[in-house]
């Protein structure tokens, strides 16, 4: 191998460590806010679910209303789905960095990083499809902003993290 391939292997194996981490901290900390933070999480899931921005001044009437779900216990529930999620993602993007940096490299970290991906993207699509079906596109414009920006996140990682490299 010449000392440009083994920079190039060298410089592309710290771009996917830092991208494996920064994954594996953002789903760390994403956990560690919804549970330190528990009641103001099911508050704000409870918001939508209940969907409380919708009859706020002024009101909008529209027939979606009749899926609003206002029981604190389904609010729980949600949460504790997103959260079970959010764990399964956090502990696979962890393995998988661990696999990445201290392992046998990409090959063994693949499996992980997107058992990651997919938790990732499944507690996402939960947001996005449940925020879907009870409005929050009508006055959560940028929380739904956000959970299409972290889909494409998910989907970008997965390429970097599934391409062959040289």
């Amino acid at each position: 191998m010449t000392v440009e391939t083994l920079a190039l292997n060298h410089s592309l194996n710290v771009f996917l460590a830092v991208q494996a981490i920064g994954l594996s901290l953002w789903l760390s900390i994403a956990l560690v806010n919804n549970l330190q933070a528990f009641r103001s999480s099911v508050g704000a899931v409870g918001a939508t679910m209940a969907m409380v921005r919708l009859r706020e001044s002024p009101a909008i009437e529209t027939p979606l209303l009749a899926r609003a779900v206002a029981s604190p216990r389904w609010h729980q529930l949600a949460l504790l789905v997103l959260l079970v999620l959010q764990l399964a993602a956090a502990l696979a993007a962890w393995t998988g960095s661990y696999h990445l940096i201290a392992g046998d490299g990409l090959l063994s970290a693949r499996p992980w990083l997107n058992l990651a991906l997919s938790a990732f993207s499944g507690f996402i699509f939960a947001m996005l499809l449940s925020g879907l079906w009870f409005g929050y596109w009508i006055r959560q414009e940028g929380l739904q902003l956000t959970h299409l920006v972290l889909s494409v996140w998910g989907v970008l990682a997965f390429f970097l993290f599934n391409l062959s490299w040289p």
